[in-house]
C-alpha cells in the first residue's frame, strides 16, 4: 500500500478523534459556563466584571506553570511550525489547548474555539500518523489534515475546514493527499454532527431563497461589511501589538481580563463565542442582544428599538476590543467565531438602519446571514473557507450564492483598505 493511500486511512481515524474532540471541547465549555453564569446569578451580575479575569489568569497559571510553553493563537503557531518545517508535536498539544479554552471561554472570553481545536487537532493528526509509523512527509500532511478536521469537527462544516487548510494555512497538496484531506474532514465534521444529535450550533428556523431584486443591497451590506472588516482587523492587530509590547504576562492577564469584563457587563451578548445572540437575531428574535444589558434597563427610559440599536453599534465597536483582549492577553481561544458573530451584528444593523433611513424592507435574518460571511471573509481574508462555513454550520445552503457574493466583494474592499503584512 502506498504512503498517500495509507494516508487516507489514517486520516479517516484521526478525523473520527478529532470530530470527538471537538464535541468534548463544546461540551466542556458549556459545562464551564454554566457554572461561571451561575456564580454570577447567585453573588450578581456586577460578577460578570470578574469572571474573565479569572479565567484569563487561570489560564495563564496552567500555561506558564503546568505546561511550561504558550498555546495561544493556535493558528498562528501552526503557521509557524509549517513555515519551519515542523514535522512532530508533542502528545501534550493533544489535550491541552482543549483544557486552557474551556477556562477561557467557559469564564466569558469573548471569543471562538476553532483556534484550539485546529492546535490540538492537528497534533492528534501527527501523533496518530507517529503512532503508525509515517514518514516526516506522512507527518506534516497529518499535521495540515488534523488542523482542517480540527475546524470541520468544531464548526460541523467539513468543506470549511478543507478550504481553512488550503486558505489559511497556505498547504497545497497533490491529488491523493487532498483526497486524504477532505476524508478526515468529512469524518470530523460528521463524528461532532452525530455526537450532537444531528443538530447544527445555529439552528435557523427559515431562511427564504434569495430575491434577485435585493442585489443592490446584498452589494451594499457587502461593502459595509468590507469597510467594517478592515476597521475589525485593524483594531485586531494594534491590540495584539499592545499586548505584545507588556513584557509581564501577570500583568497581560489582569488587564486583558479587566477589559473584556468591563465590556462583558455592557454588553453581554460579547460572553463566549455567542452562537445563541446569532440564533436569536437569525430567527427573528433579536432582542437576545441586549439581555441583561445596563443599556436595557427601564429605568433609563429608552425606546427598546432604539437601545437595540444603540446596543448592536456598541456591539459593533467593541467586538474586536474585546476578542484581541482575550486572545492577546493570556486567554486560549480562536479568532474565527468573533467575526461571524460580529458579521450577524453588521447585517442585522444593516438592515434595519435600511428601513429607518430609507424605509427598504429588507429580511433582517438573510442579511445576519449573509453578513456573517461577509465579515469572516473579509477579516480572516478566507472568501471560500467563509462561505462555505457559514452555510455549513447553519445547514442554509440556499444562502449560498448571496453569501459567495458578499464574501468576496467584503475581502475585495477589506484588502484594499487593510492589506495583509507579510
Amino acid at each position: 500500500m502506498g504512503e498517500d493511500v495509507w494516508i487516507i486511512i489514517l486520516a479517516m481515524v484521526a478525523g473520527c478523534l478529532i470530530g470527538g474532540a471537538a464535541w468534548g471541547l463544546k461540551r466542556l465549555i458549556a459545562l464551564v459556563s454554566r457554572l461561571s453564569v451561575g456564580c454570577a446569578d447567585h453573588f450578581g451580575w456586577w460578577t460578570m466584571l470578574l469572571l474573565p479575569l479569572v479565567g484569563i489568569l487561570l489560564t495563564g497559571i496552567f500555561q506558564r506553570y503546568i505546561l511550561h510553553r504558550e498555546i495561544y493563537h493556535g493558528v498562528d503557531r501552526l503557521q509557524d511550525d509549517f513555515a519551519r518545517g515542523q514535522s512532530r508535536l508533542p502528545v501534550v498539544l493533544t489535550f491541552s489547548p482543549v483544557l486552557a479554552c474551556a477556562l477561557t471561554l467557559g469564564f466569558g472570553g469573548s471569543a471562538g474555539s476553532e483556534g484550539p481545536i485546529a492546535y490540538a487537532g492537528s497534533a492528534i493528526g501527527n501523533n496518530v500518523g507517529r503512532l503508525f509509523g509515517t514518514t516526516d512527509r506522512g507527518l506534516r500532511a497529518m499535521m495540515a489534515i488534523g488542523a482542517g478536521a480540527g475546524i470541520a469537527g468544531i464548526f460541523k462544516a467539513p468543506v470549511g475546514g478543507a478550504l481553512f487548510t488550503l486558505e489559511c494555512l497556505g498547504i497545497g497538496s497533490g491529488p491523493l493527499t487532498a483526497i486524504a484531506l477532505f476524508a478526515g474532514c468529512v469524518c470530523a465534521g460528521l463524528t461532532a454532527l452525530a455526537l450532537s444529535g444531528f443538530t447544527p450550533d445555529i439552528a435557523v428556523d427559515t431562511l427564504a431563497p434569495f430575491d434577485w431584486h435585493l442585489t443592490l443591497p446584498l452589494l451594499a451590506l457587502a461593502l459595509f461589511c468590507g469597510i467594517y472588516s478592515a476597521y475589525y482587523s485593524r483594531i485586531m492587530a494594534r491590540m495584539t501589538s499592545w499586548f505584545e509590547g507588556m513584557r509581564s504576562p501577570w500583568r497581560r492577564n489582569i488587564v486583558s481580563g479587566l477589559i473584556v469584563g468591563a465590556l462583558l457587563f455592557i454588553f453581554p451578548a460579547l460572553f463566549g463565542e455567542g452562537y445563541g445572540v446569532v440564533g436569536g437575531i437569525i430567527n427573528g428574535h433579536p432582542e437576545a442582544a441586549v439581555f441583561r444589558s445596563p443599556l436595557a434597563l427601564p429605568a433609563l427610559g429608552l425606546d427598546p428599538g432604539v437601545t437595540l440599536l444603540a446596543v448592536c453599534f456598541g456591539v459593533m465597536a467593541v467586538k474586536a476590543f474585546a476578542t484581541s483582549a482575550t486572545n492577546s492577553g493570556g486567554g486560549v481561544a480562536g479568532d474565527f467565531a468573533p467575526t461571524l458573530f460580529a458579521g450577524a451584528v453588521c447585517g442585522y444593523f444593516f438592515a434595519r438602519m435600511a428601513g429607518v433611513l430609507f424605509g427598504i424592507d429588507l429580511p433582517m435574518g438573510e442579511f445576519a446571514v449573509y453578513g456573517m460571511a461577509a465579515v469572516m471573509a473579509g477579516a480572516v481574508k478566507a472568501p471560500l473557507m467563509a462561505m462555505f462555513i457559514v452555510t455549513e454550520m447553519t445547514a442554509t445552503p440556499s444562502a449560498l450564492l448571496p453569501a459567495a457574493i458578499a464574501a468576496a466583494l467584503s475581502y475585495v474592499v477589506a484588502s484594499v483598505l487593510q492589506p495583509e503584512r507579510r
